[in-house]
């Protein structure tokens, strides 16, 4: 076995390896780039190596500076993780090249499995069913309009070479199909650096199951059960579970045996992912392989209680596989949420900054919470923005999937982050989804669903607004008691903040915002207390701040747990599972009329200006895209705001923007 590995990744899946590692007595040693020199990752690891720049390009996927990083430190092994060079068969000969253990599949099964197209004429020899589609080598824009075209519509454009969703359109017409084309190409290009396609036939309300397969070695290889990857986005997954729901003993035994034959036709030897795309009357085919661990191994380690991290440096060290396939059992329910930096109420709109509050729900046998960041750490522009991966499992007899979904729930809703837009609200109302409760899956639930899980927004409960009020008085009492200690008179009376009058009652007025909507609470004091007065209701309320913004509340005789967190003006009050956001409004402060010029269009956050849609002097219609920015490595169309003309374009094809930067002069129409 290694004696010390080095882990060419970042973020929580580094963080991951670096437990496992740990646990089996195994010195580790992280990577970073300058924008990562604080990260958990190089601080949970043994030693730490700086290999460049922010981007990618300059540090993660730059072979020759992790290859010159493990000899200097001495790893015998390293981890890829998922994502950058995991799947890169260039890297995987340079570790051999130079003597050490890549810690996944043969360069020839990466070769073989790297490009799709290539990937489905071996499953076709190796007896695997495919979905019907074009593989080939012609690239020519003519030809591929015409092999959409005999398909028939709708047809999924997917990038030969890429993953994770990146590279991939459905189209629905055919005058829609040159465009498309074009997107994909362009992002192929970018995030894999090959603009190289195929065209399947794209399924009606189909399911994404995935088999997890292991090789050793010694010629052995098994199955370990399936994982249902159905609710995604932009072809992402967001929601994962183990088992299946509904899938049958036999067919989960024809899954199995098809990701083996997968698996064995190319000779593989790691952790691998069989992807399949299932219709509905449970008929499958075989869509890709990946060669490397999946974002979502946990629910396959918590049905199976194993440890696939641990298998894998195993079968590196050259060990056989510890478990043969009768010996495998599943046990209960697992579910995977994905917490990321974001707004699903823009687009699922990336968001950076500093995690100025973070709290994740404690850890338990049937919770666990995988991470790369910690409270004050920065989600940056130039990486996924992950904050956590969230995993539950139960493993009750029956109903294990029911009662796994209760353990989601309150997980989610025991989650704090403050700082930045986060999807928490949405997989809340995602799990709590009818349809996903039911387990009535396919790929396109959250669209069918959008009316659940996009709600109109609705007002703040009464509770919310008084909780908001209290916490303000409470931090303005904390503040004047610290402020009296730290002065040359700490029993002034003056710095008491009791509501104390002579023969009166001292009243003060919260203001607060919740949107557009803008209210008053009012606060009386009444000897050691404070009658709160809101909608028509007066109660008696008191408080008091514990660790991590955690405010006890009794509002009229009934106890709330709540958390309050300040950001600037901002207060985000987590009651009763959600997060309502509040600003204080400070009657003396009046904000200028601000400037801006008339349908000006601003970038959403730093990338990189990549196409421009629309010409200099175009007359366009609301909504007609105008450039394309690439940034956190996804492309974001910005449209036209209104009827009007495109005056002038303020940075070219390849340039940087800033967050915040104007794009466009654009003339809105009168």
């Amino acid at each position: 076995m290694f004696t010390k590995i080095l882990i060419a990744n970042r973020g929580e899946i580094a963080c991951r390896v670096i437990r496992t590692a740990r646990r089996m007595g195994i010195r580790t040693v992280a990577v970073y780039s300058e924008a990562d020199a604080g990260a958990r990752h190089v601080r949970l690891a043994d030693e730490a190596v700086c290999i460049g720049a922010p981007p990618p390009r300059e540090s993660y996927l730059v072979i020759d500076k992790i290859i010159a990083a493990a000899l200097a430190t001495g790893a015998q092994a390293i981890h890829p993780g998922y994502g950058f060079l995991s799947e890169n068969e260039e890297f995987a000969e340079a570790c051999a090249a130079n003597g050490i253990a890549f810690v996944g599949p043969p360069v020839s099964a990466i070769r073989a499995m790297g490009l799709k197209s290539e990937s489905k004429k071996l499953m076709e020899k190796a007896g695997v069913p495919l979905t019907p589609g074009y593989h080939g080598d012609d690239q020519d824009p003519a030809h591929l309009k015409q092999q959409a075209d005999t398909i028939g519509y709708p047809v999924l454009i997917k990038a030969s070479a890429g993953g994770g969703g990146k590279g991939m359109r459905a189209v629905w017409k055919a005058e829609e199909f040159a465009d498309a084309l074009a997107s994909c190409q362009r992002e192929a290009k970018s995030s894999f650096g090959d603009e190289h396609v195929l065209i399947e036939k794209y399924l009606q309300r189909p399911r994404h199951i995935e088999i997890q397969v292991f090789g050793d070695s010694h010629g052995n290889c098994v199955y370990l059960f399936e994982r249902d990857c159905s609710v995604q986005r932009r072809h992402q997954k967001v929601v994962e579970e183990a088992p299946a729901p509904g899938m049958t003993a036999e067919r989960r035994a024809a899954m199995g045996k098809a990701a083996v034959d997968a698996a064995k036709a190319v000779a593989y030897v790691g952790a691998g992912t069989v992807e399949f795309i299932v219709n509905q009357d449970g008929t499958f085919y075989f869509m890709e392989m990946n060669t490397r661990l999946q974002v979502e191994h946990p629910v396959t380690e918590m049905i199976t209680g194993l440890d696939l991290v641990e298998w894998q440096l195993k079968v590196a060290a050259g060990e056989p596989l510890p478990l043969a396939q009768e010996q495998l059992r599943i046990h209960g329910h697992a579910l995977e949420a994905r917490i990321y930096a974001e707004d699903p109420d823009k687009g699922f709109l990336p968001s950076i900054g500093k995690l100025i509050h973070l709290s994740p729900p404690a850890e338990t046998i049937n919770v666990r919470v995988d991470t790369g960041v910690e409270q004050d750490d920065e989600i940056s522009p130039h990486y996924d923005p992950m904050i956590a991966k969230l995993i539950v499992w139960d493993g009750s007899d029956t109903n294990a999937r029911e009662r796994a979904l209760a353990r989601m729930l309150q997980a989610l809703a025991d989650y704090r982050v403050v700082g930045v837009s986060n999807n928490i609200g949405f997989l809340s109302r995602l799990v709590a989804c009818p349809a996903f409760a039911q387990a009535d899956l396919d790929t396109g639930l959250i669209e069918r669903e959008r009316g659940f899980l996009f709600p109109e927004g609705g007002e703040p409960p009464a509770e919310a607004w008084m909780v908001a009020a209290l916490a303000e008085l409470i931090h303005d009492r904390e503040y004047a008691a610290a402020e009296a200690v730290a002065g040359n008179d700490p029993y002034s009376p003056w710095h008491a903040r009791d509501g104390w009058r002579v023969n009166s009652t001292a009243r003060r007025e919260i203001r607060l915002r919740a949107g557009e909507l803008e209210k008053v609470v009012n606060a009386a004091y009444a000897g050691a207390g404070i009658q709160l007065e809101f909608a028509g209701r007066t109660v008696a309320a008191a408080g008091r701040f514990i660790d991590g913004g955690q405010l006890r509340v009794d509002l009229g005789g009934r106890r709330i747990s709540a958390t309050v967190v300040a950001a600037n003006e901002k207060r985000h009050v987590f009651i009763d599972g959600v997060c309502h956001v509040f600003a204080a409004i400070d009657p003396l402060f009046h904000a200028g009329s601000g400037g801006g010029s008339e349908g000006g269009l601003t970038a959403p956050m730093p990338g990189k200006v990549i196409a421009l849609i629309a010409a200099v002097g175009a007359k366009l219609e609301k909504g007609a895209p105008l450039l394309i920015l690439e940034a956190m490595k996804m492309e974001h169309s910005i449209a036209a705001p209104a009827n009007g003309t495109v005056k002038a374009f303020l940075f070219n094809v390849g340039e940087q923007v800033s967050d915040g930067a104007e794009l466009v002069e654009f003339e809105v129409e009168k």
